[in-house]
């Protein structure tokens, strides 16, 4: 696991999803600070990476990018750490579309 803070090729992406998930690559976003956390085999283990470098529990959000697939369709919006009651957030899926397009802008400043 790592943390990305400064732009990633997306080829490193296609690299990292080889292994263990064949085609996807887990992440979770922080959008106070504007770092991903990469490589992990679940959510909340890069969740906690994050959190434990100074992240805020409420601008995490986890996603799932498959490389291969065309732009407007290779970030899903879902993980269970997005379950988040406090916030208006009551599924897997991060529900609010302006938070969804904050997550894009910021992929888009990560992965080159």
């Amino acid at each position: 696991m790592k943390i990305i803070r400064k732009p990633i090729q997306k080829s490193e992406l296609l690299q990292i999803a080889e292994s263990p998930f064949g085609n996807m690559v887990k992440g979770v976003v922080d959008l106070g600070r504007c770092v991903m956390a990469i490589g992990g085999e679940l959510h909340a283990d890069e969740e906690a990476l994050l959190l434990e470098d100074g992240s805020v529990q409420e601008d995490v959000w986890g996603i799932n990018m498959y490389p291969e697939k065309p732009e407007g369709e290779w970030i899903e919006f879902d993980s269970m750490i997005n379950i988040r009651p406090s916030q208006h957030n009551m599924s897997r899926t991060v529900e609010d579309g302006a938070m969804r397009e904050k997550i894009m802008v910021l992929i888009k400043e990560l992965v080159v």
